[in-house]
């Protein structure tokens, strides 16, 4: 069911004939200013730091309606003694498990009172760490480690340096990012190593604040800037990725959507940049230091166990019973208390007081594509000795009722509700027309791709997209095939025909590729004008291509 106290000013406005109903005009929607973010931004950390008056609310916001006020989502893991406890298991836990996937770019803080006098070495030192980082992450974004481990080593053989990676040749850092997608973020990454390597000032070593490394290098949004500020420098700056959105959500109970609501996602980041302050305060003697005053390895561990935790333990459907982390998570609380008493005894809250962050609560459970949570054999249930303090032994009559049960299903049937599922966009299809053109000495035509857009800068037998492709059949692909190749090398050729096809599927784009061949005779350079770049190569299978335009490749060698 979904919770009617939360939702009576929108009902009323959907429902007012001046909303709705009326033929009079709309008055023109006001545009969000930046002021009014801003405000909202300032009015968070407010209520997140550490110091603040407000006091957190321990009590758990129970559905149907789960009123609560915003004060609600202010992080437990900044509160007090509960908080500091949880900051230091937390980093306990990833210091544990932070070699277990062995990423080649997880390496020891560089810590600058290590090298002493020697300047020169420590700038050497923190110059190959930050690029280090800088291509993880880059090349982490949207694919899977396992994947990024075999190109990361690859990559870092090739180019060691930021100076190597300048000079090498655009064609060639294309291939190298062969299999990873996203072929923009490889171009990206080579203009801003050139672009940093000759600036005067950073002369190959990437600025250390995550302001700077987001406005003055190519391709680093606030994300890789923050990883990049706290991993390889020791700066206090929120790491905020999928992964850590689903988390912070989860922890501070926040019932939204992580992907484009904006009131959330700033929520989110507020909460990332105080909790990272904190622990980077945590490691400081001083107590009149600021955060960024401080430079250690906690900023970085922290980030990185946000990360660890969402991509192993808090994932879509969480492994709540695994998690260092569950005293201070608003989600596993909630469901704790779900499991334990009936739905519906939530307090209730002034209107004027609620949260306007989360939208009403969906308490159903029929989330598409989450497996089923595993049973434990015997249907033995977990207990809460862990999250409390020993006492003295208790005769038998009393232990059960001193330990209370945990139904760990419930709680994770209710964790995995956060944040808010959203229906996945539609899949767009299109079909190609991949014409293989042949000359007499064996060389193939290809053209180079747009340098923005999909597959950027990469290289493609000729190719033209078949508008109606539903209505078209075999015969008139075969047509429009033959018009179109002529048309590139302006002179006719000998048609071998339609080889096959090759279904490829993008993040938004389900693409069939109808593959053509061509023979043309003689040797002359055509078809290489134009905006297309096109050249005769004698070596396709070197040249930077998509993989799906590398398994047309594959099918043409089949047949010539």
């Amino acid at each position: 069911m979904r919770g009617q106290t939360r939702t009576v000013a929108r009902a009323s406005r959907a429902s007012s004939p001046s909303a709705s109903d009326s033929d009079s005009p709309r008055p023109a929607k006001r545009r969000k200013t930046a002021s009014a973010s801003g405000s909202k931004i300032e009015a968070y950390k407010q209520l997140f730091n550490q110091s603040s008056s407000q006091p957190s609310d321990l009590k758990p916001s129970l559905p149907p309606t789960r009123c609560h006020t915003i004060a609600y989502h202010k992080p437990l893991l900044l509160d007090g003694k509960l908080g500091a406890e949880g900051r230091k298991a937390f980093l306990d836990w990833f210091d544990s498990v932070s070699e277990t996937r062995a990423m080649p770019w997880r390496k020891a803080w560089v810590n600058p009172a290590d090298f002493g006098s020697s300047p020169d070495e420590l700038r050497r030192t923190l110059e190959k760490r930050a690029y280090e980082v800088w291509i993880s992450e880059i090349m982490l974004q949207q694919t899977r480690v396992a994947v990024v481990v075999e190109y990361w080593n690859r990559w870092m053989d090739k180019w060691p340096t930021i100076q190597d990676l300048a000079a090498a040749s655009a064609d060639d850092v294309l291939a190298a990012w062969r299999g990873l997608g996203y072929y923009s973020r490889a171009t990206r990454i080579h203009e801003a190593a050139k672009l940093a390597v000759a600036d005067e000032d950073m002369r190959g070593l990437l600025p250390s604040s995550a302001k700077d490394l987001a406005d003055k290098i190519p391709g680093v949004g606030r994300y890789t800037a923050g990883a990049i500020s706290c991993i390889a420098f020791g700066r206090p700056a929120p790491m905020v990725d999928g992964n850590v959105l689903r988390v912070l959500s989860r922890q501070l109970g926040i019932y939204g959507n992580i992907k484009t609501d904006k009131a959330v996602i700033d929520m989110i980041w507020v909460a990332a940049e105080e909790l990272v302050n904190q622990v980077a305060l945590d490691g400081h003697d001083d107590e009149t230091a600021a955060p960024d005053d401080t430079r250690s390895d906690r900023p970085g561990r922290w980030g990185q166990a946000l990360m660890e935790l969402g991509s192993t333990i808090c994932a879509p459907n969480p492994k709540c019973g695994e998690c260092p982390i569950t005293s201070t998570c608003r989600a596993y609380s909630e469901g704790l208390r779900v499991s334990q008493k009936p739905k519906g005894s939530d307090d209730v809250t002034d209107m004027e007081d609620l949260c306007a962050v989360c939208e009403p609560f969906d308490d159903t459970d029929d989330i598409e594509n989450q497996p089923p949570v595993a049973k434990k054999a015997g249907g033995k249930q977990a207990t809460l000795s862990a999250f409390f303090t020993k006492s003295a032994p208790t005769t038998a009559a009393t232990k059960s009722a001193s330990k209370p049960k945990v139904d760990v299903e419930a709680i994770i049937s209710h964790a995995r509700k956060f944040p808010v599922k959203v229906a996945k966009k539609a899949v767009r299809e299109e079909e190609t027309l991949v014409c293989a053109i042949v000359r007499a000495d064996g060389k193939y035509l290809l053209h180079k791709r747009p340098a923005k857009g999909l597959l950027a800068g990469l290289w493609e037998f000729p190719s033209s997209t078949l508008e109606n492709p539903k209505e078209r059949t075999a015969s008139q692909r075969k047509k429009q095939a033959k018009e179109f190749a002529t048309g590139v090398v302006a002179e006719d050729m000998e048609y071998v025909g339609e080889i096959g096809s090759v279904p490829w599927l993008f993040s938004h784009i389900k693409l069939t590729m109808h593959v053509h061949l061509f023979r043309m005779e003689g040797t002359k350079d055509l078809g290489v004008g134009g905006e297309t770049n096109g050249r005769w190569s004698d070596d396709v299978e070197a040249e930077s291509m998509g993989t799906g335009m590398r398994k047309c490749w594959d099918m043409v060698k089949e047949v010539v």
